[in-house]
């Protein structure tokens, strides 16, 4: 979670490097997605350390480019080094968490299967590991836990807990373990990769 200056500039180098970005800002007319996640991390920031003016300043952009781009993405929900790889219809629940190094595609949609217990509506959404590769069009949702180094292939539904390592695909999903490692941010050596041109952040991330 980004808590302070320093974590900010983190998660913000962080997705830099997650969507292949080698120059410091986007560009005019392009680079929408990235600037999304800017957007995102800064107004995380501001929602997280009390800053109302520029929270309501930041929402109201994130707002605006989250209509244009068709994401719904609540603050707090991706670790560091997010990579959202298109625009189009992309669905977080609020209260989803998914680890570091992201790699997610359009059409996903990670969402609440609750019911009301007692007259009380109770949340059930997926919590996601690091290192996760979401296929196009997967539906991951319920009360499930999806470890590490994960790969949901492209239309998956998801409703049971993945062990780590898994490669998944299928309606309903089916797991079996990954023969080889992604070659995207989705695997540990790219965190390894960051950290050598980022050595700042060693232990930090």
């Amino acid at each position: 979670m980004i808590t302070d200056k320093e974590s900010l500039k983190l998660y913000l180098d962080a997705d830099r490097f997650a969507l292949g970005k080698t120059y410091q800002r986007p560009k005019l007319f392009r680079d929408n997605i990235w600037r999304f996640e800017i957007l995102l991390r800064k107004y995380e920031y501001c929602n997280n350390t009390g800053k109302r003016l520029l929270k309501k300043w930041y929402g109201l952009r994130l707002k605006k480019m989250s209509d244009h781009l068709g994401f719904s993405i609540s603050a707090n929900c991706f670790g560091p080094g997010l990579r959202i790889n298109h625009f189009g219809l992309l669905i977080v629940n609020s209260q989803c968490h998914i680890g570091k190094w992201c790699d997610i595609h359009q059409g996903v949609n990670l969402g609440d299967n609750g019911e009301v217990v007692g007259g009380k509506y109770i949340s059930a959404v997926p919590t996601i590991g690091d290192f996760c590769f979401i296929g196009p069009g997967a539906k991951i949702f319920g009360k499930i836990t999806v470890g590490n180094e994960v790969r949901i292939g492209a239309n998956c539904v998801v409703n049971k807990s993945i062990g780590d390592k898994m490669s998944v695909k299928g309606i309903p999903a089916i797991a079996s373990p990954n023969r080889k490692e992604l070659s995207t941010i989705a695997c540990s050596s790219f965190e390894a990769m960051f950290l050598k041109s980022y050595p700042q952040y060693i232990g930090k991330i």
